[in-house]
């Protein structure tokens, strides 16, 4: 008498060659890619918001223009949604500021610090009180430049020299200084 010989693979289950496990395996992996794929879809837009908006990268930076700012005077422009002072500084007051003692001051810096070189009469600064963030008076014309001929803050009485260093009041930083370059002698790009 004949015997059918059994069709098996071997680990398999009867009646299960070894294209049956090949089958299963690429199911098993089209369903793992199609569930990567969805969850990429479902996380893009999360990811995607938290990118700066694009009137923010617009004003990532700003260029600005110092020809018409004539010595002793000074200009707010806005950056970043914030006031920017550019200030052209007169032989005078860059001698009074390089004359203040480094030691008396609460946050000592010199004016070449807060300056770039070839251009120690440009001074650019943020126009925001260090102390809780108003914005201080003195760049326009007629504003209370406080008692060091800078900028003074009315919310709480901060009085910044014309270097932008804080002399007296309730602030603890000098005006800071942003990131800035000389495009050319009447151009500067902040930010």
């Amino acid at each position: 008498m004949a015997t059918t010989p059994d069709v098996t693979a071997p680990g398999g289950s009867p009646g299960e060659g070894a294209d049956g496990v090949r089958r299963r395996d690429f199911i098993y992996v089209a369903t793992g890619a199609f569930a990567g794929v969805g969850a990429a879809a479902v996380a893009w837009p999360l990811i995607n918001q938290m990118n700066p908006s694009a009137d923010v990268r617009a004003l990532a930076t700003v260029e600005v223009d110092l020809s018409a700012i004539q010595p002793g005077q000074a200009i707010k422009t806005i950056w970043q949604s914030k006031p920017v002072f550019v200030r052209n500084l007169t032989p005078a007051e860059q001698d009074a500021a390089n004359k203040v003692p480094v030691s008396e001051l609460r946050d000592p810096q010199t004016l070449n610090d807060r300056t770039k070189d070839g251009n120690r009469n440009w001074l650019i600064t943020l126009g925001v009180c260090t102390h809780l963030g108003c914005v201080p008076l003195g760049a326009s014309e007629g504003e209370n430049k406080g008692d060091y001929g800078g900028y003074f803050c009315p919310c709480h009485g901060s009085h910044y020299d014309t270097a932008g260093r804080i002399r007296r009041g309730p602030a603890p930083l000098n005006l800071l200084v942003p990131d800035y370059a000389f495009k050319s002698p009447t151009l500067i790009e902040i930010g």
